[in-house]
């Protein structure tokens, strides 16, 4: 008998010393992701960000209503201002939303007044798209409402925190092959 165990055991093949854990066959290595067993009452990781992805998505819905915009429209300003110039089938490229959907959409934005269609210097036969000052001025006030959103979406969590779920969060949407700044519902998206 070892010295190191206790005298009433039975003489086992020497092992290193592990805590008493149950079974977990599902349980991934430490980078592999998946299940660590079944959810709490809470729910799991996924249900716990489709829930406050649709809570935060409504309540953004809500504050930018009061600037009568809607989360797309805000979305295709916020690409405009990032990248002017571009044309319609290369924003709806970008967005994930057909060009048959894409155009009455623009059609909106700009019968408001907030982007201009101006013919392409290089290809005479597309149009690029471009934020008017109307539309600057717009997206101003979306940027204080949104920093205003994020802030109390995330009031619970202390700025390194707050950083940290922005990084893992950022590492599942790319995991997930998600385009960056880009909301999947562009794909599905239809014209108001």
């Amino acid at each position: 008998m070892s010295m190191d165990r206790e005298p009433d055991q039975p003489d086992q093949p020497d092992q290193p010393d592990q805590p008493d854990q149950p079974d977990q066959p599902d349980q991934p290595d430490r980078h592999g992701g998946g299940p660590q067993g079944p959810p709490g009452p809470g729910g799991g990781a996924a249900f716990l960000l489709a829930q406050l992805g649709a809570h935060a998505a409504e309540r953004f819905a809500q504050r930018i209503a009061e600037l009568d915009l809607t989360p797309a429209q805000a979305g295709l300003l916020r690409l405009l201002v990032q990248n002017p110039g571009r044309s319609q089938r290369e924003l709806a490229d970008a967005l994930g939303m057909p060009p048959s959907r894409f155009v009455p959409f623009a059609d909106g934005l700009e019968q408001r007044g907030l982007i201009e269609r101006r013919r392409n210097a290089e290809d005479r036969r597309l149009y690029a798209l471009h934020l008017t000052d109307r539309g600057l001025a717009l997206l101003g006030r979306l940027r204080e409402t949104a920093m205003a959103h994020e802030q109390d979406v995330t009031r619970a969590l202390a700025p390194e925190e707050h950083a940290q779920l922005i990084a893992l969060l950022g590492r599942i949407a790319a995991q997930q092959q998600l385009t960056p700044g880009v909301h999947p519902g562009y794909r599905t998206l239809r014209p108001r």
